[in-house]
């Protein structure tokens, strides 16, 4: 989800610069809706940014990959790309796998960075790119701006990520909120892809408990198999406290509405982040200068001793631990102005 909504504000700015051409997505199925709302929509509100996605289970092949259905799967993906005769293939993903899936398209051009996130993926690059920016989002840019020197476009337009409208959901979680009488109210996304990034869920019910008191609900974004990070938040039942487990359009309608999202280096802090909603980062083993909140409003917590470790270990990084509920509030107060709000000066948690 995070390597979708990195290259989406690059893609959006492909998009403003050649408004004519013809774009397609090769991208795994589950994050389809972060391009398209609809899988009958044509380009508009419900697929603002590409023309064309390809659904390309390519974790799925890893694990099956001498299979003969993955082999067949993998020749009709080929042939569904080659058939689009595209001018042009950019890889911002910067993974063998995105680079391999790029070099089945056959274009003239493969484009990626000088140095990927997996070295041996430059090699299937006919273009290998040199960027400067430290955020993934500004490398994904310089990528994009390199590729499109042929084309004489000029400047590449700084736009920020495109998501679709999905109607359904806009009305469904307007709905949702009605029906619990939720005002204003803040995200929270317990979950992380690996425990070194978890802050505790004890911690988070600790900051919602004093939310509530300053007049906000608290969302809680449930993922799957995290049901009981959510039961942990709400605790014994808070009516201000409540879990949402949905689906990827209805977490983005959740999101639009929000006043802050409050979460550690995921999916839905990026996803916050590319609609402009407020943001407290709450980072330990990954670089927030690299991978942190982008083009909004952000206050962001590491320890300085934290350091960039993407080794997939269990229990939280020792210094995220010292991040307290306190500092996470301090960001909450800078950030919503609530200096004379009754949150509590000795919030700590349970």
């Amino acid at each position: 989800m995070g390597d979708v909504l990195h290259a989406l504000p690059a893609v959006t700015s492909l998009r403003a610069a050649l408004p004519d051409s013809w774009i397609g997505w090769a991208i795994e199925p589950q994050w389809e809706p972060l391009l398209c709302a609809n899988p009958a929509a044509v380009r508009g509100p419900q697929m603002p940014v590409v023309d064309r996605i390809h659904s390309i289970p390519a974790k799925r092949w890893a694990g099956n990959l001498f299979s003969l259905a993955t082999l067949r799967q993998v020749r009709a993906v080929r042939r569904e790309l080659r058939t689009q005769r595209y001018d042009l293939c950019i890889d911002l993903q910067g993974a063998v796998r995105s680079a391999w899936i790029g070099w089945m398209t056959a274009t003239p051009r493969l484009v990626g960075e000088a140095n990927p996130r997996e070295p041996l993926a430059r090699w299937f690059f006919d273009q290998r790119v040199h960027t400067a920016g430290v955020h993934v989002i500004e490398q994904a840019n310089e990528v994009v701006a390199a590729a499109l020197e042929n084309f004489k476009t000029g400047p590449l337009p700084d736009f920020s990520a495109a998501l679709p409208i999905d109607p359904e959901a806009e009305r469904w979680f307007d709905s949702w909120l009605a029906e619990r009488n939720v005002g204003r109210f803040v995200l929270m996304n317990p979950g992380a892809g690996w425990g070194a990034k978890r802050w505790p869920a004890e911690r988070y019910a600790a900051v919602a408990q004093e939310l509530h008191r300053a007049g906000y609900a608290s969302i809680v974004n449930v993922g799957p198999g995290e049901s009981q990070l959510a039961k942990t938040i709400r605790g014994d039942g808070n009516g201000a406290i409540f879990a949402l487990s949905g689906s990827i359009g209805q977490l983005v309608a959740c999101t639009r509405r929000a006043s802050l999202f409050i979460g550690g280096d995921t999916g839905p802090l990026h996803l916050a982040a590319a609609l402009r909603i407020p943001v407290v980062g709450i980072y330990g083993p990954t670089d927030p200068a690299r991978n942190g909140p982008y083009g909004t409003n952000a206050r962001v917590l590491r320890h300085v001793d934290s350091k960039r470790d993407h080794t997939r270990r269990s229990e939280p990084e020792a210094g995220l631990l010292t991040i307290t509920p306190r500092d996470v509030l301090d960001a909450v107060q800078d950030i919503l102005h609530l200096r004379s709000s009754p949150i509590s000066e000795t919030a700590e948690p349970r």
